[in-house]
C-alpha cells in the first residue's frame, strides 16, 4: 500500500512537473509564432507597396517616354515652323517689295497709257477715213477706261494694245464695208473698198458712180468710169465672193518728204 502511494505521488508530480513545462514553453512559442505572423504580414504589405511602387513607377516611366517623345514631336514641329515663319517673313518681305515697284510703275506707266491713247486718237484722226464712228467709238471708250478706278491697270493696258492690235491689222488686210457719204451735199450710201492703208474707194449702189479718198487734199475724188469695174471686182474680193486676182485701181502715190 505504501509503494502504491508513493508511485502515485511521483506521476502526481511528474504530471504537474510536465504540466509546468509545457505552460512555460507555450507563452514563448506563441509569442514567437504571433511575431512571425506579424512579421510575415508585414513583409506582404512591403511587397504589395513594392509591387504598387513599381507599377507607379512603370507608369511614370512610361509617361515619361511618351513625354519625351511628344517634346521630340514638338521640338521638331517648332523647328519647322520657325522655318515656315522665316519663309513668310522673306516672302512678305519680296511682296512689299514687289508693290512697291508697283506702285513705281503705276506712276510711270498711266501717263504713258494717257499719251499712247492721245496718239491713237491723232493717228485715227489722220488717217483714212474708214470705218469712223466705229475707230472713234473704240477710241472714246478707251478715254472712259481710263478714268475708272474700278478696272485695274492690267486691264486697261490690255485693252489699250488690243486697239493698237485692230489699227495695225487695217494695214494688212483689204475690207468692204457699206456706208454713207456727203456728196454735192446729200448723204449717199455707198460701199466702200478699203485696200489696207495704201487705198479707200467708194461704190455707188446704182454702179454709176466711183471714186477715192484723196489724202493729200483730205477730200474724196471722183474717178474716171474705167475704175468701176474693177472697184467692183474688189468688193467682191474683199467679200470673199471671188477668188483674189490683180486689179487695177488708182493709187495715190506718198508726197515725197521736203
Amino acid at each position: 500500500m505504501p509503494q502504491k502511494l508513493a508511485k502515485l505521488s511521483f506521476y502526481i508530480f511528474l504530471a504537474l512537473g510536465m504540466g509546468v513545462t509545457m505552460q512555460g514553453i507555450g507563452a514563448p512559442l506563441e509569442s514567437a509564432i504571433d511575431t512571425q505572423v506579424k512579421a510575415d504580414q508585414a513583409a506582404s504589405r512591403s511587397q504589395r507597396k513594392i509591387d504598387a511602387l513599381s507599377e507607379e513607377t512603370a507608369g511614370l516611366l512610361a509617361e515619361y517616354r511618351q513625354v519625351t517623345t511628344q517634346l521630340d514631336s514638338f521640338r521638331t514641329y517648332n523647328r519647322q515652323l520657325e522655318k515656315l515663319i522665316r519663309s513668310q517673313k522673306e516672302e512678305f518681305t519680296s511682296l512689299q517689295q514687289q508693290l512697291t515697284d508697283i506702285e513705281i510703275t503705276q506712276r510711270e506707266i498711266v501717263p504713258l497709257m494717257l499719251r499712247m491713247v492721245s496718239s491713237l486718237k491723232q493717228f485715227v484722226a489722220l488717217d483714212l477715213p474708214f470705218l469712223p464712228e466705229e475707230r472713234q467709238t473704240r477710241i472714246e471708250q478707251l478715254q472712259l477706261l481710263m478714268d475708272r478706278a474700278d478696272v485695274s491697270l492690267s486691264e486697261k493696258y490690255r485693252r489699250l494694245i488690243e486697239a493698237y492690235q485692230v489699227e495695225v491689222e487695217y494695214g494688212r488686210t483689204i475690207e468692204a464695208y457699206r456706208g454713207t457719204l456727203d456728196m454735192d451735199g446729200k448723204p449717199h450710201t455707198v460701199d466702200f473698198l478699203r485696200i489696207g492703208r495704201t487705198a479707200l474707194l467708194f461704190y455707188t449702189l446704182d454702179g454709176k458712180t466711183s471714186g477715192r479718198w484723196n489724202a493729200h487734199e483730205q477730200r474724196w475724188t471722183i474717178l474716171p468710169d474705167h475704175y468701176r469695174a474693177a472697184i467692183a471686182e474688189g468688193l467682191l474680193i474683199a467679200r470673199k465672193q471671188a477668188p483674189p486676182d490683180l486689179l487695177l485701181l488708182p493709187i495715190q502715190a506718198p508726197e515725197a518728204r521736203q
